[in-house]
């Protein structure tokens, strides 16, 4: 009974190793976004496109899949928005033109738009220098790490 017992557990291993790996990455569509709700719990980076062709929109998401992980050590939410006839509130708060890129900080004010795709390194250099970041930092919160 205990070589079975050892047996079912050993096959369980793999999937409870799976299960402690960073937590999936993806982005969120903007119009299922409350950006309230984020306020002080996660950093908003978001996405504009006229549509979801768009070059430096399939670049942009290209960039933040090489290295999500710094991302979510950062707790940066991803939110795209690739349909500007559906005027939600994200687009209406932001007032994007074309392709754009927000980065915002917890307090959910506009830090930086870039007209242009920014590699992860390049974002979450600019987030640790953001004032609540480097008092995430200072007290020992979340370690600066990745990017």
């Amino acid at each position: 009974m205990k070589t079975l017992l050892a047996l079912f557990v050993a096959a369980l291993l793999p999937f409870s190793v799976a299960a402690q790996e960073a937590p999936a990455f993806a982005p969120i569509p903007a119009a299922e976004v409350v950006l309230d709700d984020l306020m002080y719990v996660k950093r908003p980076v978001v996405v504009f496109a006229d549509s979801p062709n768009d070059p430096n929109f399939i670049r942009q998401m290209d960039l933040f899949a090489r290295d999500p992980a710094a991302l979510l050590a950062r707790d940066v939410v991803v939110i795209i928005d690739t349909d500007p006839a559906a005027r939600n509130a994200v687009r209406q708060k932001l007032r994007p033109r074309g392709f754009s890129l927000v980065i915002m900080d917890k307090d959910l004010r506009t830090t930086l738009r870039k007209p242009l795709p920014w590699d992860v390194r390049e974002i979450t250099h600019a987030i640790d220098k953001f004032p609540l970041r480097r008092q995430e930092i200072q007290q020992g919160g979340r370690p600066a790490a990745g990017g």
